[in-house]
């Protein structure tokens, strides 16, 4: 869970460490607020020089757009709030080696030519956004053609309700080398959104309740995406055109629709998805387009579909993984099948182990002639759970006749993995 931005403890220490590295390297601290020194943020960065310390005391602030371009570190001490009116991009940092902490920014402009946020990056480097509230603003933090940045614990959240009213609650464009850790995410279009952003990572991260995505990201090569949570989204991950990505840790939860998905991969390739947890979604993973792609110990439990595997979809390994209480394990919309099962653990597997080595001796086939005619008829599942249907699964098990006789694991475990 992200820290409470603002908490005491983590100010005082802050401000206190950055006090000692400004009087060991010379540097000024510049006090904001009423009866503390100067009466305006905007006074105090025209006054500092690089390096320096602005301390925001606790207050409304409504200046209009604030511009940070210098390398400074902008504090707030007692929650101070920074109003954008609804007219103005609130925090616009264009400056490298910038810290901003312990503020609550609300209220920025709304448009969807330039883009405005409550704290916006500009072709920058190491700048780090810590520990900040971010409420109701068109985009929340977002960065543009910067590198080396670090934001971290600051809650963000909107009340969004459709797609073109509200932006992204961290948006990130043509970016190098992230670190997207521990913030919560709420009512935006997309939670996390990265397009061209390379060499990043998204750690810790809750994201929930976004009109689309909990994480979207596009033509983003070489990331990773690790312990994160995504709840109740529209969706919850789309991973599109892409390239070497690892999602580990990661749990896709009651995120349900007509085209909802726990995870979507279109036309990505060479990646691997390890130790994940979907649960409750119309379809856990829904794959398209997808080459040389590792999915291993990862649980499947109580989706609609556990996965969907197009037939566009080749060379992909699905091993050790538990699927459990799924309406169907597996769906697919062809009868080719270039994508290998082996040594899972399924729920509706009803073989036998007679050499007690907990493989099953019989081999199994996770595609039920119910779901091969649901992908061709959807209105067909008006008929589930009637007795035609379990005659049918049964029959086809026995003289497989629809489902490709390839499709199938070989060594399935009689046991749910421990994972």
């Amino acid at each position: 869970m992200p820290i409470s931005p603002g908490g005491t403890f983590f100010s005082n220490l802050l401000t206190a460490s950055l006090l000692l590295v400004g009087h060991i390297c010379g540097a000024e601290t510049h006090h904001v607020g009423e009866g503390f020194g100067l009466a305006s943020i905007k006074q105090a960065i025209h006054a500092s020089a690089k390096g320096d310390t602005i301390l925001v005391h606790g207050g409304f602030y409504k200046e209009g757009n604030i511009i940070l371009d210098k390398s400074v570190s902008l504090i707030g001490l007692d929650m101070p709030v920074l109003d954008g009116q609804k007219k103005f991009e609130v925090l616009s940092i264009k400056a490298d080696s910038v810290l901003v902490s312990g503020f609550k920014v609300q209220f920025s402009g709304r448009a969807s030519l330039d883009d405005p946020g409550g704290i916006k990056v500009y072709d920058s480097k190491y700048v780090r956004i810590i520990g900040n509230h971010l409420y109701d603003n068109f985009f929340g933090i977002y960065l543009q053609y910067s590198q080396h940045c670090v934001v971290k614990d600051n809650i963000i959240e909107a009340f969004g309700r459709e797609e073109q009213e509200i932006g992204n609650g961290i948006h990130c464009w043509k970016c190098e080398d992230l670190q997207i850790i521990a913030n919560t995410i709420t009512g935006h279009r997309d939670g996390i959104y990265f397009e061209f952003v390379y060499r990043s990572i998204a750690w810790r991260n809750i994201s929930s309740d976004n009109i689309r995505y909990g994480l979207h990201f596009m033509f983003s090569n070489d990331d990773a995406y690790i312990t994160n949570i995504f709840r109740r989204n529209g969706a919850g991950v789309a991973v599109m055109f892409t390239k070497n990505v690892k999602m580990y840790n990661n749990t896709f939860i009651d995120n349900w629709g007509d085209a909802a998905t726990g995870l979507l991969l279109k036309e990505i390739s060479d990646s691997y998805l390890f130790n994940n947890r979907f649960v409750r979604n119309t379809s856990g993973i829904f794959m398209e387009g997808t080459n040389r792609i590792r999915i291993e110990k990862n649980i499947f439990k109580g989706n609609g579909w556990g996965m969907k595997i197009q037939a566009s979809c080749s060379a992909s390994d699905i091993l050790h993984n538990n699927f459990i209480g799924n309406t169907f394990d597996i769906g697919t919309n062809g009868s080719l099948v270039l994508n290998t099962f082996d040594g899972n653990f399924w729920d509706k597997y009803e073989g036998y182990d007679l050499n007690k080595d907990k493989v099953g001796d019989v081999p199994y086939r996770p595609l039920s002639v119910f779901s091969v005619i649901v992908e061709q008829n959807p209105p067909a599942m008006l008929l589930y759970r009637s007795f035609i249907v379990t005659l049918l699964d049964r029959s086809e098990r026995l003289i497989p006749t629809l489902t490709p006789d390839n499709f199938i694991d070989n060594i399935p475990r009689m046991n749910a993995l421990p994972l």
